[in-house]
This record gives structure tokens, sequence and C-alpha cells, in this order.
């Protein structure tokens, strides 16, 4: 599966910039790699859902909510993906200082979240 190897790439980036020193350069990057690895894992999803459950769900909330409801993840992990989704449309103003920090400071509970979906993902 392409996509999933695409959003295993994008996601390892991801963690490897969460392992540099906090700088205001460090944070930007971060939210940069979190807001494609985000889209690239969701993106992964929909294809998943797709072949494995003949799914059409076109957008992030609704993948996330339909690997809940076909038991693939269970409700908390559901819960961080949606806050991933919330966080990830929030990065359109991060411009904004006080959004990037928060964003910024969620960023490694996203990377466990997203990481955790592509291993079920994997494993199927």
């Amino acid at each position: 599966m392409e996509k999933l190897d695409i959003a295993e790439t994008a996601l390892a980036s991801l963690g490897d910039i969460l392992k540099e020193p906090y700088s205001v350069i460090v944070r930007d990057a971060t939210i940069q790699r979190f807001e494609y690895s985000s889209e690239a894992v969701w993106k992964a999803v929909r294809d998943w859902l797709q072949v494995n459950e003949s799914l059409d769900v076109n957008h992030p909330r609704g993948c996330y909510r339909a690997l809940y409801r076909i038991g693939k993840i269970d409700e908390a992990l559901s819960v961080s993906l949606l806050a991933v989704v919330e966080d990830r449309n929030r990065t359109s103003h991060a411009y904004i200082e006080n959004v990037a920090v928060a964003v910024f400071e969620k960023i490694p509970e996203h990377y466990i979240a997203l990481k955790s979906v592509l291993i079920l993902l994997k494993e199927s």
C-alpha cells in the first residue's frame, strides 16, 4: 500500500524533529511536519478503508470515526485522532504565536496517536 509507506515516511520525519532541542525554527518545522504527516496518515486510512472495508470516506474525521465504528480502534485512540484533526486545522493560523505554541506542545501526543493508527493498519 503506497499511501501507508508515504505516511510512515512522513511520520518518521516528524519523529526525527521531535528529538531536536527547542527553538522557534524547530517549532515551526515541527508544525509543518505535523501538517504533512497528519495529512498523509488520514489519506492512508482513507485508502485502507476503501480497500479493506469498501468504505468511501473523504475527510479525516470521517475516516477516524469509521475506524472506530468498525472496531479497528478504541474510543481513546478515536478521541486522540479527532484532536489531531482539530489541531491540524488550527495550524492554518499558526502565524498567531499562541496558537503555534499550543499546537506545538500537543504534537508529541499527536505523533503517538498517528503512529498507533499506522501500526494497527499494518497489522491488517
